[in-house]
This record gives C-alpha cells, sequence and structure tokens, in this order.
C-alpha cells in the first residue's frame, strides 16, 4: 500500500495535474490558434475578391457588362485590350489652351489623330486621345507573380480545389437597367483544415450578423459585389 501511495503522489498525482493543465492551456490557445489561422487565410481570400472585382470593372468598361466566366475574364487579362483616355498638353498653359481653341474654330472637324501629329511636331496644344493598351499593360503592372495568381483566381485559397462563386445579372433598377456581379466563398472552403467545431460556431456568429445587417442568413463567408441589388461592387469586410 506504501508503494501504491508513493506512486499515485510521486507518479500520477503530477503526470494528471500536468495533463490537466494541458488541457486548459489548449482549451484556451485552441482559439487564439484559430483565429490567427482565420486571419491570415481571410487576408489571401480578400485579395482574391479584390483582383476579380478590378478585373470586373476593367471588363465592364469595355463591354458595358460584367461576366459569370471565369475563363473570359482570365482571356480578358492575356488577349484584350482597354481604350485608354490620355490627356495631352496642360489645361494650365494658356498658349496651349488658346492655341487649341483657334485651331478648332479653323478646322471644326479635326481629328484627335491629326492634333496628335501637329503636337508632336512641336505645337503646344490640350486635347485628349484615346489608346488601345493591352490588359495586361494596365492591370496589376506591381505584381510581378500576377500571370501565376490568374491560374488560381476560380479558386477558395486553402480548399484543395473548391470553386469561388461568381454570377453577373442586369438588374432594372427604379427603371434603369444596371450591370451587377458578385463573387463569393464560404468559410466552410476557406478554413478547410482548422477546428470543425470552431468553424460552425464561426459561421452561426456570421449567420446571425448578417440576419441583423442585411436580414438574410443564408451566408457565411466573404462576398464582393451583389447580383440582388447595387453596392458599389463593395466587399463584406469593407
Amino acid at each position: 500500500m506504501k508503494i501504491l501511495k508513493k506512486v499515485l503522489i510521486y507518479l500520477i498525482f503530477p503526470l494528471a495535474i500536468i495533463g490537466l493543465g494541458y488541457m486548459i492551456v489548449e482549451s484556451v490557445m485552441e482559439p487564439v490558434r484559430f483565429n490567427n489561422d482565420k486571419a491570415a487565410r481571410e487576408a489571401v481570400a480578400i485579395q482574391r475578391l479584390k483582383d476579380i472585382r478590378t478585373l470586373q470593372n476593367a471588363y465592364k468598361s469595355e463591354y458595358g457588362r460584367f461576366t459569370a466566366s471565369f475563363d473570359t475574364l482570365k482571356s480578358f487579362y492575356l488577349d484584350s485590350s482597354m481604350k485608354v483616355v490620355m490627356q495631352l498638353g496642360s489645361a494650365d498653359d494658356s498658349v496651349a489652351v488658346a492655341n487649341t481653341e483657334n485651331l478648332k474654330k479653323r478646322n471644326p472637324r479635326i481629328k484627335p489623330e491629326q492634333m496628335l501629329e501637329l503636337y508632336r511636331n512641336g505645337e503646344r496644344l490640350v486635347f485628349r486621345i484615346e489608346n488601345e493598351i493591352p490588359v495586361r499593360d494596365t492591370l496589376f503592372n506591381d505584381r510581378q507573380d500576377f500571370l501565376k495568381e490568374l491560374d488560381s483566381i476560380a479558386f477558395v485559397p486553402f480548399s484543395h480545389g473548391d470553386s469561388i462563386y461568381m454570377a453577373s445579372v442586369v438588374k432594372t433598377v427604379s427603371g434603369v437597367k444596371v450591370p451587377l456581379f458578385e463573387a463569393s466563398l464560404t468559410y466552410k472552403s476557406l478554413l478547410k483544415g482548422l477546428d470543425n467545431q470552431l468553424r460552425i460556431n464561426l459561421d452561426a456568429q456570421e449567420k446571425e450578423r448578417n440576419e441583423k445587417k442585411y436580414g438574410t442568413a443564408d451566408f457565411s463567408g466573404l462576398k464582393v459585389g451583389s447580383i440582388t441589388a447595387p453596392n458599389n461592387n463593395a466587399g463584406n469586410w469593407e
């Protein structure tokens, strides 16, 4: 009995205390790790949704509508051109302004291309001209790895292949037809591999928040734009 008592006092009890302490620490640290991992993954996902928004806005500027196809967005970026309006000369240059007004009075039908030729020959003018510039030379110039990122733009980060949902419509709002789009991903996909119960708890919190804010609780995740009503293509994280 004495030996058993010593084993309990010097071995079993200390191990039990250590185990209990570990469980307490883990119960505190697991939500902390979950929230840290969630924040890191959200940052990547938000950037992807922002990139989609940038491409969609550029696409709409050319075609007057949005697209529901990631392949179309990719092709637009890789193979298409955008009309870019450039101003040549300064509106603060009074001589250039006067020269331009006189030129238009003498030749009301003068084209921007003709004015560009005069400008290149040294005449001081102020005018705008429209150029066609490849989309890939216009967007994301500061992102050296964007071409690699473009390959995965249709997928939810960290999800091992889940697709981002994207849709576009033309909706009549106050008698005016308005092009709309949205792109979204769920926390269920984004947070794959993290503690499932904590993710379920997050879904419940997000749906409750959305019910109060938007009157609907059918979504838990990140979304940019809306096909329900115009929202200036805002993200729900903004």
